[in-house]
This record gives C-alpha cells, structure tokens and sequence, in this order.
C-alpha cells in the first residue's frame, strides 16, 4: 500500500510580508489570550496564563474568544487585537 502525502496549504500565491514585531521581554505587557473556540483551548489558556504572570512578569492578560474556530475572527476582534489593547497576542489551538 502506498502513501499519500497531502500539502495542508492551499495554492494561492502571497506576497512574502515581514514577520511580526518581536518584544525584548514580556515583563510588565499586556498579553492578549485568544481562544478560538476549540474543545481545551480555554484549559490550555488558564495554564499560560498562569506561567506568563508568575515566570515572565506579564503585567496583564486579557482573554478574548473567537465565535467558532471554523471561521475567520470577526473583523473588530482583529481590530481589537492590533490596536492599543495588548502587546502580544498569543492564539489557542487546542483538541
């Protein structure tokens, strides 16, 4: 029997964009948790959060939920999100 490997990305071409801005450090930034709705994510959150306060000096968590993970953020969370509200963004994948 053979193998099949499947490319998990689609075939659209995109211009190649410059990473993320990087922080020094997290001591004392807002951090941004978001949980998009799967089954463990908001487990997996509660847990970094944790370590993020007490390991890393983070300030402040502020914790947001997308709809559904089947669809993309509605666009005034993404607005919320690279705005003034936090320093980072972390994004929760969990099963």
């Amino acid at each position: 029997m053979s193998t099949i490997l499947v490319n998990p990305m689609d075939e659209i071409r995109r211009e190649r964009q410059q990473p993320a801005r990087r922080l020094a450090t997290l001591s004392g930034k807002t951090v941004a948790l978001l949980d998009i709705s799967k089954p463990g994510g908001s487990v997996f959150l509660d847990r970094l959060s944790e370590l993020l306060t007490t390991h890393y000096g983070v300030n402040k968590i502020r914790r947001l939920t997308k709809p559904t993970y089947t669809k993309q953020a509605p666009n005034d969370l993404i607005a919320k999100l690279s705005g003034q509200y936090c320093d980072a963004v972390i994004e929760a994948l969990a099963d």
